[in-house]
């Protein structure tokens, strides 16, 4: 591996990060050794913390690399013994969530290549590993990095259903497709069902390759380029990571990783809606945790009234602050409703914070039209949809000096371009 070819790689792909980069070898054989060591002497802004020459034990605490919040990105030699380095990857990949893993080996075969993914590589890396593939691996590190810095932070809001049927998705879709179109705000929606979702068949979008829990998969590898891949594009202007359809099988995924996209995706846009499948599963509360809102929604019926009632209880217990959860009525009917907005708030203890009309018949028709921003004029439901996006994205005629989003690969980087 020679240092000299650094020169030919594309000043594009730029110096990762002006902080640099730190990493660690594990059980690298000595030509490797020897060539990472060179490549990191002709690189300013990576820093060889160590280098370790046997698999790390799992009750092994002495190693200071492996404390949180660990090097930018450790190397995996896997030919010594394939069976301990999948093992140590997946124990460093759960313990240190924000090191890049890249596995190196002289097979290339695609079964291999997939198994080291799954242990939580975002690289494989095959012998002799020449200087411009690493350099490429290390800079989309750093471009990662950066961006997880980023000093711009959207609105994470999620939206819980009291139970089944309440109507969590339909407002999602529309207040999405509402802050995205009529706002003027870039907007990105996630279905976090677990399966059978419906947002990509309520915004007419119902061929898609990938869904959110594949991107979290992903997460150690996530930047823009890879992110662009995964999104679908509404006409609204909406962005869209959909559920997984009903024959997807989902792994299980960590709530931390499901949490660390989260935190990626907030930097990427102004908005971010989620929609929550019923219930506190752990998917659900590791989005709750990353969010600046939460939404109830409910309807006026006396089993997702005690729902509601219990699921602010536990907020309650969890010092999740009480000004950041709001109660919103569904199929809101002030006339022909048995049960009174006075006696909804005295049940919940809690004010009820929006209510959306019950015009079931308007609502069906912009499902069918796979638009929810379309027929504002004659829908009571959209209109007050809208007064909702409003009050949190602005009316566009305040949106004039917005700055563009989006930024060159050079600006990533902290350079002018």
């Amino acid at each position: 591996m020679d240092t000299k070819e650094n020169a030919g790689v594309p000043f594009a792909e730029g110096p990762p990060s002006r902080e640099g980069l730190s990493l660690v070898a594990i059980c690298l054989d000595a030509e490797s050794g020897a060539a990472l060591r060179q490549f990191v002497e002709g690189t300013p802004f990576l820093r060889l913390q160590a280098e370790a020459h046997s698999y790390p034990a799992e009750e092994d605490t002495s190693l200071t690399w492996m404390q949180p919040p660990g090097p930018d990105i450790c190397l995996i030699d896997f030919d010594r013994d394939h069976a301990n380095a999948s093992t140590t990857t997946e124990r460093i990949h759960e313990r240190l969530p924000g090191t890049a893993l890249f596995a190196i080996s002289s097979h290339s075969q695609p079964d291999l290549i997939i198994e080291g993914m799954r242990c939580g590589c975002s690289e494989y890396l095959v012998k002799p590993v020449g200087a411009e593939q690493l350099w490429k691996a290390v800079a989309r590190v750093g471009v990662r990095k950066r961006e997880s810095h980023a000093p711009f932070s959207g609105q994470v809001l999620t939206f819980l259903g009291a139970k089944g049927g309440a109507g969590a998705t339909t407002i999602t879709t529309h207040l999405a497709a509402l802050l995205a179109k009529c706002c003027s705000r870039k907007t990105l929606l996630i279905d976090l069902h677990p399966g059978c979702g419906e947002a990509a068949l309520f915004l007419g979008l119902t061929e898609h390759q990938y869904h959110f829990y594949e991107l979290v998969e992903n997460v150690d590898r996530l930047d823009s380029e890879l992110l662009q891949s995964f999104v679908l594009h509404h006409s609204s202007g909406l962005d869209l990571l959909p559920a997984p359809e009903i024959k997807d099988r989902v792994r299980d995924v960590l709530p931390e990783s499901v949490g660390q996209a989260v935190a990626f995706l907030r930097t990427k846009y102004e908005f971010v809606l989620i929609d929550c499948s019923p219930g506190l599963t752990n998917q659900n509360l590791a989005v709750i945790t990353h969010s600046d809102h939460v939404y109830i929604i409910t309807v006026a019926e006396v089993a997702a009234l005690r729902n509601v009632a219990r699921l602010l209880d536990y907020f309650t217990r969890r010092e999740f602050g009480q000004d950041k959860v709001d109660v919103i009525v569904n199929r809101h009917n002030a006339k022909n409703s048995v049960i009174t907005d006075g006696q909804i708030e005295k049940a919940i203890r809690k004010k009820i914070f929006w209510k959306v009309p019950n015009q079931y018949q308007q609502v069906i028709q912009t499902i069918n039209a796979g638009d929810p921003s379309a027929q504002l004029s004659n829908s009571a439901v959209a209109r007050s949809l809208l007064s909702w996006a409003e009050a949190l994205g602005g009316k566009p005629d305040a949106q004039a000096g917005k700055k563009k989003w989006g930024k060159s690969l050079l600006g990533l980087f902290g350079y002018k371009s």
